[in-house]
């Protein structure tokens, strides 16, 4: 059973038809009783850094987040989902992040057009198991304006105006600043090979 986290902005409608799609089991929650059972964590992301940030601090899930985290349940971080998991972001510089990972988001420079919408190619950089299966350098949607550094942790790289970190895998952590759920066919692929993880 999968566990998508409700923290009032995310992509859920999305989410949930992708996995609806590839016959997986879910339920979506918001309190911390019900995440502490979960046995797999989809953290959705659409929308602002800091909000996502006080919402989990706001339902009094932050310590249960990273503790489930940090257990070695299988967890995916999709989009704002992926950035919570390091100490800042320059969209929020105030709030602070879950901080599983050292390091902060940063913000596309004037060189580049922002949002940074649409399809684009990845890069892979060492294996992974969420891309396991797809084509070469295959091509799924973006939308932010944000992004991860390239980190020991980063899977697949993306470039735009810099590279960055498209897909992070480490242990029993996932995360994507792609959209599986807007990605099609690679990105049911993608949702099929967390099931396995």
């Amino acid at each position: 059973m999968i566990t998508i986290f409700d923290y009032g902005a995310g992509n859920l409608r999305s989410v949930q038809n992708t996995l609806d799609e590839i016959g997986a089991t879910y339920e979506v929650v918001n309190d911390a009783a019900s995440l502490e059972a979960a046995e797999k964590v989809i953290l959705p992301g659409v929308g602002h850094y800091g909000q996502l940030l006080r919402s989990l601090d706001a339902l009094a899930v932050r310590e249960t987040m990273i503790a489930k985290i940090k257990s070695g349940v299988p967890f995916l971080g999709i989009c704002l989902g992926l950035q919570a998991l390091f100490e800042s972001s320059e969209e929020a510089p105030e709030e602070r992040g879950l901080a599983i990972f050292p390091g902060a988001v940063r913000r596309f420079d004037n060189t580049a057009r922002v949002p940074h919408m649409g399809w684009n190619q990845l890069e892979l950089v060492k294996p992974s198991k969420l891309l396991a299966g797809l084509p070469d350098q295959p091509h799924v949607y973006f939308a932010n304006s944000y992004y991860v550094p390239v980190v020991p942790q980063t899977a697949a790289i993306c470039n735009y105006s810099v590279p960055f970190t498209a897909v992070l895998e480490s242990g029993n952590i996932y995360g994507g600043q792609c959209h599986p759920e807007k990605s099609g066919p690679l990105g049911l692929a993608i949702m099929r090979n967390f099931l396995t993880c």
